[in-house]
């Protein structure tokens, strides 16, 4: 993975050890005039990007005007949700635009999803060493 940003596993409860690391992806997320800095949970079994209801209105989001609803399953699928789309910028890298559902739940992590984190970056996970590597995908140029 050429030009590849490295980054540790992060602990989330340090009595269950090893097994409470998690890829934890720090980020800067945008809409509009207004940035914060957060981490997303990288699931590869998730489909799609997922947006706490509380970072959503930390950035400008107003839930009655997004339009467009989706319904979420597993955990979330009591929660109602609206896609809605974000500037994403990772370590050195072009900033990106990603698509969000965002849910009303508030005990959910930021999640990156294959739609459409996966869909712009390859991640490399080395799960014994506590670490990923993430980089932007690449064009294949015929």
């Amino acid at each position: 993975m050429n030009n590849a940003e490295r980054y540790p596993f992060l602990s989330g409860d340090p009595a269950l050890g090893e097994a409470s690391f998690h890829p934890y992806l720090p980020f800067t997320l945008g809409h509009q005039e207004k940035t914060i800095a957060t981490t997303g949970l990288l699931d590869t079994g998730a489909s799609v990007n997922v947006l706490p209801y509380s970072l959503g209105i930390e950035i400008g989001y107003e839930w009655e005007r997004q339009s467009t609803a989706l319904s979420l399953t597993g955990n979330l699928a009591q929660y109602e949700a609206r896609v809605v789309l974000a500037q994403a910028v990772f370590g050195q890298f072009e900033p990106v635009q990603l698509v969000f559902a965002w849910t009303q739940a508030t005990n959910v992590p930021l999640i990156l999803g294959q739609v459409n984190f996966f869909m712009e970056f390859n991640v490399c996970f080395y799960r014994s060493q506590l670490e990923f590597a993430v980089t932007p995908k690449t064009l294949i140029s015929e």
